[in-house]
């Protein structure tokens, strides 16, 4: 099972900074400007790139989906979104924004056969997806895919990371840990500083007050670093994560996976060189 659960983790690894670049791409600036949505920060286009699927949802529901942002920046950054532009607008923008960015960034590479072959298996691990449960994915599983390989490796990426997404928000429910006491936890096991934490929109208070409640729960020690209990905890809910990410990897099989695995290399290192991802980011990835 744990080796299981290794690859399962493996596969996030390769498959997050693929999908991720919807949100840092110059094209992206571009294509959701042209749309009206301010750009000077990111937040505006990201909550409708991210919820666009969802429908023309409010700040609340977007909140629940989204679970770690402060309720106030949404409310902030989310306030006429669908008045700007309706989400099958912002659907139509976000694959012109894949589209571009991947040419761009691989040329004559986009037709290179291990690409298909990616798009493949990634596609027929998307469709092993339980989505019951798990609305993000859900709502990006029941699109239309894309006939270019690029872009239907994109959305395959995009459905996963919203899989697992979806069932990491069920774990960190189970442990108990609020929105902003996930970010806490996170940060105090060193998933990524504080600083980077704080583009989640939570007060210094509030960030404060959650440590305080961590630490009643003995959580954290009086240096606002997890106790043994913090990282215990942290540790089962990263457990309990890829176990319900699993599902997908277990349809595919272990060698179509691994092979899966070795397609992507090089497209991963691809983007990661590109320089647009933030080293330190608030997922953890490569740190945890």
């Amino acid at each position: 099972m744990a080796e299981e659960l290794g690859w399962v983790r493996q596969m996030w690894h390769l498959l997050e900074p693929l999908h991720a670049v919807v949100y840092y791409a110059p094209e992206a600036a571009e294509e959701l400007a042209a749309l009206g949505y301010p750009v000077e920060e990111r937040w505006p286009a990201y909550f409708a790139c991210r919820t666009a699927p969802l429908g023309p949802l409010g700040p609340g529901p977007i909140t629940a989906a989204c679970y770690s942002f402060a309720p106030a920046m949404v409310r902030r950054h989310a306030a006429g979104l669908w008045s700007t532009a309706d989400p099958e607008a912002v659907l139509a923008a976000r694959l012109r924004v894949v589209d571009r960015f991947y040419r761009r960034l691989l040329g004559d590479r986009i037709a290179a056969p291990e690409l298909a072959e990616a798009a493949e298996l990634a596609w027929r691990a998307a469709l092993a997806a339980d989505c019951a449960g798990r609305p993000l994915a859900a709502a990006n599983a029941a699109l239309p895919w894309p006939d270019a390989p690029h872009l239907r490796l994109w959305q395959a990426a995009l459905v996963l990371r919203e899989h697992r997404g979806d069932g990491h928000l069920a774990a960190l429910l189970v442990a108990g840990l609020d929105p902003v006491e996930s970010l806490v936890s996170f940060a105090a096991i060193g998933a990524a500083s504080e600083r980077t934490f704080a583009s989640r929109g939570w007060s210094p208070a509030e960030w404060d007050a959650a440590g305080e409640r961590l630490t009643a729960r003995g959580l954290l020690g009086p240096d606002g670093s997890a106790s043994e209990a913090g990282r215990a905890l942290r540790a089962r809910v990263e457990r309990e994560t890829n176990a319900l990410a699993a599902a997908p990897w277990a349809a595919l099989g272990a060698e179509r996976t691994a092979r899966l695995a070795d397609l992507l290399g090089e497209f991963w290192v691809a983007v990661l060189g590109s320089g647009l991802l933030p080293r330190e980011n608030t997922l953890g990835i490569g740190r945890v």
